[in-house]
């Protein structure tokens, strides 16, 4: 019976510790690029309007979609990006991309530190309230040690895909300005089924191996030189 009752704790200790590996995968989630977009749904803050709100993903079916990610409010490099989306939010919505903010910290926090902090005065986009951390845990993004989110940045296409991604630690900033050089050029390739070469802006050469993948075939330098990949 002493055997048996070895053999049976044995087996439940394997099956714990292989539970807490798929655990530590699934957190551990490496990219969210080319995978559907996590179902959410959470609290917000609509600083047009002033008034709390909920944002969930059915929202922006059919849509292109930034959800970027933050550490915490009354931080000091969180307000710079999101002020830096701001002065840009004109050019996303030209471009007919939708833009949710969100961090761990409540609906209530997102309102004073929105009215109180210089660099987010006119602020036109809405910040999600993930309390629980639940959406950012869905996203890959969760520290759980600290209860806050890597500045994770995903950008997904109309059919719920995700395109980009862009996450970085805590202590530097996210560049805008690459970001929408970023979304014309997935936007173009989406539209037109071309490929975008480095360092791609709307004017420049696109690679079109949707029509001559073969002759372009180890001959993509015949085709773009270098001086006009930096130019």
């Amino acid at each position: 019976m002493a055997c048996d009752t070895n053999d049976v704790i044995e087996e439940k200790e394997n099956k714990t510790e292989e539970k807490i590996e798929n655990k530590e995968k699934k957190e551990m989630s490496s990219t969210m690029v080319l995978r559907k977009m996590p179902e959410f749904k959470m609290e917000a803050y609509e600083p047009t309007s002033g008034k709390y709100t909920e944002v969930k993903s059915s929202d922006y079916e059919g849509k292109w979609f930034v959800i970027c990610f933050y550490p915490a409010d009354f931080t000091f490099v969180c307000p710079t990006e999101i002020a830096a989306m701001n002065a840009k939010y004109e050019e996303f919505k030209k471009r007919g991309v939708e833009v949710v903010a969100v961090s761990t910290d409540t609906k209530f926090s997102h309102k004073i530190f929105a009215e109180t902090e210089p660099l987010l005065k006119d602020l036109q986009f809405t910040i999600g309230a993930d309390t629980t951390g639940e959406v950012s845990r869905a996203f890959g993004v969760m520290i759980e040690d600290a209860g806050i989110a890597l500045r994770g940045r995903f950008l997904f296409n109309p059919e719920g895909v995700c395109v980009a991604q862009e996450v970085q630690a805590p202590s530097v900033g996210r560049n805008v300005n690459e970001f929408l050089r970023q979304v014309d050029a997935w936007q173009h390739a989406y539209k037109t089924g071309e490929v975008c070469p480095a360092n791609w802006r709307p004017g420049k050469k696109t690679l079109p191996v949707n029509t001559d993948a073969e002759k372009m075939t180890g001959h993509v330098g015949d085709y773009v030189t270098i001086d006009e990949l930096l130019s």
